[in-house]
């Protein structure tokens, strides 16, 4: 007795994926994957970066200055407040907030919740940094900046009080967010590395 089916050969049989990936299945999860932590390395790494800045203007350079005349104080603000206003600090100031809410959202993507709880945190912190930023202390750069050229201005004393006190105060707050911020996204790293295991 003969059957009228037809037998499929068993050598042949249809792929269920192609390349590795199962049909309808798309690269981009497993590209976010593995982006995930050179990105949240390069987050930690950038607000380390901003923590340290905060903090070495805390302990060195405004005590420095503040042993200083009032002349001095007001040249040597003067002059740091426009040296900094290149593309390295740009780019790490800009970067810090960038990648750590990049890794956020990436931790997210890739199911790792307490990763991604952390992250966001450190992000939240970093944005309140920089709202003092640029809420009290880049316009008390540009106050000091208007006050002219040293040459010109005849308070320095009146000119250094309006400035000092609260930008070394509200600096004090940013190395503390920033600082926050980067233990989080210590944790979030090492979240990462054991879900990563």
């Amino acid at each position: 007795m003969r059957s009228n089916q037809t037998a499929t050969p068993a050598s042949y049989s249809a792929p269920s994926s192609f390349g590795g990936l199962a049909p309808g299945a798309s690269a981009a999860p497993a590209a976010r994957s593995k982006a995930a932590g050179p990105v949240l390395a390069g987050a930690t790494i950038a607000m380390g970066l901003m923590a340290g800045l905060f903090f070495a203007f805390d302990v060195s350079v405004m005590p420095g200055l503040a042993a200083g005349d009032d002349r001095t104080y007001v040249t040597a603000m003067q002059h740091i407040n426009k040296s900094i206003e290149n593309g390295m600090f740009g780019l790490v100031f800009v970067g810090a907030f960038v990648a750590t809410g990049v890794a956020a959202w990436l931790q997210h993507k890739a199911g790792r919740r307490q990763a991604a709880l952390w992250a966001a945190g450190a992000t939240v912190l970093y944005v309140v940094a920089l709202m003092v930023t640029m809420g009290v202390n880049i316009p008390l750069n540009n106050q000091l900046a208007q006050a002219g050229d040293p040459s010109q201005i005849t308070d320095f004393a009146g000119v250094r009080a309006k400035f000092e006190g609260t930008w070394v105060a509200t600096n004090m707050l940013r190395t503390l967010l920033c600082t926050g911020g980067l233990a989080a996204l210590t944790r979030a790293l090492v979240l990462h590395g054991r879900a990563s295991r």
